[in-house]
């Protein structure tokens, strides 16, 4: 059977996706070992801490195992982990937000080159601990646009918010993140 290439590293064969549909026990514990440490940075990008990236990391895997069989092989099979596991995120979200509510601002803050240049001077951990201490919504709005690149359109959609939400939720997560990386200076 054909390799289904994931990047230089690592390859899935047809065989290994088909024990693990199959469930041999052995087969899904390699696909977990080669996918659960980019997966759970997903994870942290969207969660408050560890422990709650930890239960969506095994919410993810439960359904990668349970929806195996839907993985129809049109495109690459780490962009559809990938996929299920955003959508895991987005769905452990929406289940946190249930009394919190989100504040509409007219106006969204532009920031300048110089001040998002202070991002890129960060090491890769030093951001994802940053992020981690954004407010819920702050830190959801801020993954999807900025690291997943959802239009603000399909974040509200995706969220039930308005785009005016989303784009508010952003510039407050954008100005907060800024504010905490001139204190960690």
């Amino acid at each position: 059977m054909a390799d289904l290439s994931l990047n230089k590293s690592w390859v899935i064969s047809n065989d290994l996706i088909q024990d693990c549909i199959a469930g041999k026990r052995a087969s899904q514990e390699r696909l977990y070992q080669l996918f659960a440490p980019k997966m759970f940075a997903i994870c942290l990008r969207y969660a408050s801490n560890k422990a709650n990236a930890e239960d969506i990391l095994q919410e993810g895997f439960i359904k990668v195992f349970n929806h195996l069989d839907k993985y129809r092989g049109d495109g690459s099979f780490e962009g559809w982990i990938k996929r299920v596991f955003v959508n895991t995120s987005i769905e452990y979200y929406r289940k946190s937000i249930v009394n919190q509510r989100f504040v509409e601002i007219e106006k969204v803050y532009d920031y300048s080159t110089k001040e998002e240049s202070a991002f890129n001077k960060l090491a890769k951990q030093d951001l994802l601990n940053t992020i981690q201490k954004l407010p819920t919504g702050y830190r959801t709005v801020f993954n999807m646009y900025a690291i997943e690149g959802y239009t603000h359109k399909e974040i509200s959609n995706i969220l039930n918010i308005s785009e005016g939400t989303s784009k508010s939720q952003l510039a407050r997560a954008r100005a907060m993140l800024k504010k905490m990386l001139k204190n960690q200076k």
